[in-house]
């Protein structure tokens, strides 16, 4: 038996597992970070999406862009919900997989709901089996994977979603031979889209998500796919992989669900910046050292939260979002960093561009080996005679330090207040969440 169907045979029976309230419960968390973090980008990307819709959005079509009140075509409102999604670094991720989960999984899942007219039982499976298949491929890739430059979210994120849509769509088993073929010919995903200000790191997950969407539909076709499209010699492993870990792609993090382990963002930068910020935080907390006063800023961590986080010079948010340099100074600076901090006014700040430049990051091999299970950074602030040192292991967010309740929906209200979105309607959209299994229709019409 290929790799590929030991895979689909092990993500099957997930898929047919029975669903528990407390699944249920994830699901409906998964979807309230995904929907604040996506009216947000949408409100933020307003231009930007008339342009898209311009030119590819005019055939007619019913299905919802989160965060607008624009409705197109199942693909194009799949694009636009994916990028406006990742467009402010506050997307849900996993640290194993090295990936973001809801943006591609909820930004697909929402517009074929519409277009089949799911019901609220197969939305919340497919969700489940779409962060399960996503996580257990690219945790068995992974760091291989992201060292090879490819960007998981967008490779193993549209095989996984794949699966996740052809779940919720019912599609038999003997058409998901198709999808993953499908699927697996249409992952892409460069980490390049990072460099040099670029500000294309969310046309990753918009992609994943049309590629998901056609790879789901293409399986109601019939047309039959190679027999190892993940194994085979000219495979996706072959291509794409430096090594496989077989368990973790068959067992993945059994008997948890993959959406039990996913880590949510206090902070609107890339996930390898996190544990610095917070460290920077407890610092600025507990000493208040003034920034002039400030001579030099050691960040110790894990050579993967290095290349391409190190850089004091950045060029325009996106830049700012993956530099750690940027993210302490402004943890130091502002007391915060929100996706307000990534906006010009700050990004223009001499105060911050000044202490950005007093930060070194440097590897650890010590704090290297600990990964995946640990991302720890170790902050030390030098000013004049004093020294302030502060190490965080688990930032706030990852399931072994995760966000409250209260913390959530405080987050939640937050970027929907900065969308423009009144609090009564926020309230709304909070209750047809909570109330998912009942209220799905009525929800897809306010988002």
């Amino acid at each position: 038996m290929t790799i590929t169907q030991r895979f689909l045979d092990s993500i099957w029976d997930f898929s047919v597992r029975p669903v528990t309230e407390k699944e249920i419960g994830l699901v409906r968390n998964c979807l309230i970070d995904y929907a604040a973090c996506t009216t947000l980008g949408a409100s933020l990307l307003k231009e930007e999406n008339e342009s898209y819709l311009n030119t590819f959005g005019n055939s007619a079509g019913n299905i919802s862009v989160v965060g607008s009140h624009v409705r197109t075509n199942v693909l194009c409102a799949g694009m636009l919900n994916g990028i406006n999604s990742h467009m402010i670094e506050l997307d849900d991720g996993h640290r194993y997989a090295m990936l973001h989960l809801g943006a591609p999984v909820f930004s697909a899942m929402l517009a074929v709901a519409q277009d089949q007219k799911l019901g609220a039982d197969q939305f919340v499976r497919g969700v489940l089996v779409g962060y399960e298949a996503t996580v257990r491929l690219a945790t068995a890739v992974q760091p291989g994977h992201k060292l090879k430059g490819y960007h998981a979210t967008g490779t193993c994120g549209t095989i996984g979603t794949a699966l996740g849509l052809a779940t919720a769509m019912g599609l038999p088993k003997e058409c998901w031979n198709t999808v993953i073929s499908a699927a697996a010919t249409d992952a892409a995903g460069l980490l390049q889209v990072i460099d040099d200000g670029s500000e294309l790191k969310p046309y990753n997950v918009g992609r994943a998500v049309t590629a998901a969407i056609n790879a789901a539909y293409m399986g109601r076709t019939g047309l039959k796919g190679p027999s190892d499209v993940l194994g085979g010699g000219r495979g996706f492993f072959k291509t794409m992989a430096a090594e496989v870990k077989e368990d973790y792609l068959l067992n993945g993090f059994m008997p948890d669900y993959a959406i039990e382990r996913i880590y949510r963002k206090p902070y609107a930068a890339c996930r390898h910046c996190h544990s610095a910020i917070e460290a920077a935080l407890n610092i600025r907390r507990d000493h208040t050292p003034s920034p002039e006063e400030i001579d030099r800023i050691l960040v110790d961590t894990y050579g993967l939260a290095v290349k391409g986080h190190e850089h004091t010079v950045v060029q325009g948010a996106g830049s700012a979002k993956m530099s750690i340099p940027y993210a302490v100074a402004s943890a130091l600076l502002f007391g915060k960093v929100n996706y307000q901090q990534y906006e010009p006014d700050c990004l223009e700040d001499e105060r911050l561009d000044a202490l950005m430049k007093k930060v070194e990051v440097r590897e650890d091999k010590d704090l290297s080996v600990l990964v995946p299970a640990k991302r720890v950074a170790i902050v030390t602030v030098n000013a004049g005679e004093d020294s302030y040192c502060d190490q965080v292991d688990y930032p706030l967010g990852e399931p072994e330090n995760p966000m409250s309740q209260e913390m959530l929906e405080e987050k939640f209200y937050s970027l929907m207040s900065a969308a423009g979105t009144g609090r009564e309607q926020a309230e709304e959209i909070l209750s047809r969440i909570y109330d998912l299994e009942r209220s799905l229709g009525e929800l897809l019409s306010l988002l």
